[in-house]
């Protein structure tokens, strides 16, 4: 397999899963203006989206958007621990999980990285995200992890996108329970070496 990725973007989530399961796969940087894989091609070929994350297949197929590719991991592996069985209640909980950091964490932070947004907008993305905070921080509060004491791929989502937070002064500080979660993942060595392999590889 094959994950395009771009740093600081929503692709760690796969990275950090793919290492946590430790399933084989080579990393292939993308630019994200130009639009270019680190390999020379056209990005554009691969995800007409435009977009990291994607995962080629061995046989070709491409598959993109996030919770999908985090669904699709999790049920080629025979790790079971990172999420409940397919058709479970509890899998039902953790699409659920999955579709409100998508539509709310993700979809929340993304339009700030818009310089051109205006003050006012940003404001009301910011404050927008401040109440989402405030729910997890009530969630995180009574356990250690989204699904309850134990890690699993909707953490390593919301982890990833909680990182966006440095951009924006967001100062996580504000809950303390969400920000010892953090801390917590980032401890993980799976995540410590997924971070560290996309902050030192230079592109080209």
């Amino acid at each position: 397999m094959k994950l395009y990725y771009a740093p600081a973007t929503c692709s760690l989530s796969p990275h950090i899963v793919l290492r946590e399961l430790g399933l084989s796969f080579e990393l292939v940087r993308v630019d994200n203006r130009k639009k270019m894989t680190q390999d020379g091609r056209d990005f554009m070929t691969i995800n007409p989206k435009g977009y990291v994350a994607a995962l080629e297949l061995d046989d070709g197929k491409i598959l993109t958007e996030g919770p999908a590719i985090l669904l699709y991991l999790i049920d080629i592996s025979p790790r079971t621990d990172l999420a409940p069985p397919a058709a479970s209640w509890e899998r039902y909980r953790l699409q659920e999980w999955l579709a409100f950091i998508n539509s709310e964490i993700h979809a929340g932070l993304a339009p700030l990285f818009d310089a051109s947004l205006p003050a006012a907008a940003g404001e009301r993305f910011r404050a927008k995200i401040h109440k989402r905070f405030d729910y997890l921080e009530g969630v995180l509060a009574r356990q250690d992890y989204l699904m309850g004491e134990r890690f699993g791929v909707a953490d390593a989502y919301l982890y990833t996108l909680l990182g966006w937070c440095r951009f924006f002064e967001i100062e996580l500080a504000h809950w303390p329970a969400l920000n010892g979660y953090r801390e917590r993942i980032g401890e993980r060595p799976a995540v410590r070496e997924a971070r560290d392999r996309e902050e030192s590889r230079p592109f080209g």
